[in-house]
């Protein structure tokens, strides 16, 4: 199927969506806010094709006019003008609306659940946890984002050794799930007097918010033990069996949340991350085979990837998976730069996939 009968079927569905919106009758709830939002998310395509069309028709339209020897000279120098400008612009929109056209992420809309882990370097990591897990967090503040601290696991000394957060918000997803992976830090340590550089990491992982529906967890396939809440250094905080771990049997996954009085709030918490780990790792599993083939694996979301080394000696950051390097490292750490190193991401792992359509 070309370019052209491709566009006219999503004209074709966005009227047929637009004509049963519109119908009298009932309807059952679930299947109008279904086609709804197909309905909205096909509109811009839609617009970009009408602009399209328009371009083509102008173009069909000053043609005559160019191979006219009536035509007035100077008519035929504007519309020649004319139509060098209206055909540069031509394989812009196409492109434009090629990459409208390439299957969505199915969970790109959804909110995210973002952990940040101290990876090696002791101390020092624990300090870039913290780093990172701010910079998010401003990241989203930014966006209006809603950023919802879970779980936080601190040193004491003003390190992270591990931080969960929930981000809701629209498109949360699409955005921050090219962070996932190993993040690297290489920077003389306040507390080293040689002065000497020192490197250290942390993880990062981003994962798709699931709904019950989404992953169906039994029961009976969880190990669920409750005991007192601890501060950093064991510090006790509760005088209550609060703190609630659930390790799901089958997948051997551990998941442990502290941070509400609430003994059945922790629990709630607790299965809304093990849910989203789960989800994550059927989302793998199916991409697996799927990603083999690819050329690019920006979007792939490898845990053990090293993808982005911040150097504060020379104020960089570099993103390893697209060459990209920025003297931007306080702006990009303080959330407001962030953009300039995930927009050249999506645009990569765009470009790779329009590669693999043609």
């Amino acid at each position: 199927m070309n370019l052209d009968q491709k566009l006219d079927r999503v004209v074709q569905r966005h009227e047929e969506l637009a004509t049963t919106l519109a119908a009298e009758g009932k309807r059952d709830r679930q299947e109008f806010a279904r086609m709804s939002k197909e309905y909205s998310d096909l509109s811009d395509t839609v617009e970009a094709i009408r602009e399209l069309r328009k371009i083509q028709g102008e173009m069909a339209d000053l043609a005559p006019l160019m191979t006219d020897p009536a035509a007035d000279p100077e008519m035929r120098t504007l519309a020649e003008e004319e139509f060098k400008a209206l055909k540069q612009r031509l394989p812009q929109m196409e492109q434009r609306l090629k990459a409208m056209l390439l299957p969505k992420d199915e969970a790109d809309e959804r909110n995210a659940i973002l952990e940040v882990r101290a990876g090696t370097g002791g101390e020092e990591a624990a300090l870039f946890a913290t780093a990172l897990f701010r910079m998010y967090r401003r990241y989203a503040e930014l966006h209006g984002w809603r950023f919802e601290v879970m779980s936080l696991n601190e040193t004491g000394l003003g390190g992270t050794k591990e931080g969960i957060a929930n981000i809701t918000g629209k498109g949360v997803f699409a955005r921050l799930k090219y962070e996932s992976g190993v993040h690297r830090v290489q920077r003389v340590p306040e507390t080293e007097a040689g002065g000497r550089i020192h490197t250290s990491a942390a993880t990062v992982a981003v994962l798709p918010e699931a709904e019950e529906v989404d992953i169906h967890i039994d029961e009976k396939d969880l190990r669920i033990d409750v005991f007192r809440s601890s501060g950093p250094g064991g510090q006790s905080v509760n005088t209550t069996d609060s703190a609630v771990r659930i390790t799901h049997i089958p997948t051997g996954l551990v998941v442990q949340q502290q941070d509400e009085k609430s003994q059945h709030k922790n629990k709630a918490k607790a299965l809304k991350v093990l849910r989203a780990r789960l989800y994550d790792m059927e989302r793998e599993k199916r991409d697996k085979a799927r990603a083999a083939s690819r050329k690019s694996q920006v979007g792939s979301g490898d845990r053990s990837e090293r993808i982005r080394t911040y150097n504060f000696p020379q104020g960089r950051v570099s993103d390893h998976r697209i060459n990209l390097t920025l003297y931007k490292i306080v702006p990009i750490l303080e959330g407001g730069a962030l953009d300039e190193v995930i927009e050249p991401l999506i645009a990569e792992d765009q470009a790779a996939r329009l590669a693999e359509e043609e």
